[in-house]
C-alpha cells in the first residue's frame, strides 16, 4: 500500500489527475477543511478541477507509513492562490484507509487559519480561524466544483 500512496503523490507532482484518481476506490470518501466531505466521482472531480489550471504548483511529500488497512503521509503544496495572486505554502497531514487495493478514505488535515492568512492576507488573518469562514469557504469551493462538473 505504500506504493499506492507514493503513486498518488507522484501523479500529483506530475499534475496527472487521472493517475491520481485511479488510486481511489469508486466509493472514495475525501475530507479536508476547504471542501468538507466529498464522495465518489465528486471527490475525483475535485482533483481534476484543482489540476486543470496551472497555478505554479510544486509538491513535496514525505513520511509515508502504512499497514494493511491504513496509511499516512505528510505533504506540502507551494502555489499561487489564483483569486489573490498570493503565494501559499500549505502543510498537510494525510490519513488513508484502503479497500480492494485502492484508497477508500482520504483525510487531509491542515491549519485553515494559517492557509487563510497566506491566501487572503489581512482578511484571512482576521476571519480565517472562524467557523463562519470555513462554512463560506466550503460553500464557495463546492459551488466551483459543481460548476466544473457541469462543463
Amino acid at each position: 500500500m505504500k506504493e499506492l500512496i507514493e503513486e498518488f503523490y507522484w501523479a500529483f507532482q506530475a499534475k496527472d489527475a487521472e493517475r491520481m484518481v485511479d488510486c481511489y476506490h469508486d466509493d472514495i470518501v475525501f475530507t479536508d477543511p476547504a471542501f468538507g466531505t466529498l464522495r465518489g466521482e465528486r471527490a475525483k472531480n475535485m482533483w481534476r478541477m484543482l489540476l486543470k489550471n496551472d497555478n505554479g504548483l510544486k509538491l513535496d511529500f514525505s513520511d509515508v507509513e502504512v499497514n494493511e488497512k491504513t496509511g499516512k503521509a505528510h505533504w506540502e503544496a507551494h502555489y499561487t492562490f489564483s483569486q489573490t495572486g498570493r503565494k501559499v505554502v500549505n502543510k498537510i497531514d494525510a490519513t488513508f484507509e484502503f479497500e480492494d487495493g485502492k484508497i477508500c478514505k482520504h483525510i487531509d488535515n491542515f491549519n485553515l487559519h494559517a492557509w487563510a492568512k497566506q491566501a487572503l492576507g489581512f482578511k484571512g488573518a482576521l476571519f480565517g480561524g472562524t467557523q463562519f469562514f470555513k462554512n463560506q469557504l466550503n460553500a464557495k469551493t463546492n459551488h466551483l466544483l459543481t460548476k466544473f462538473e457541469g462543463q
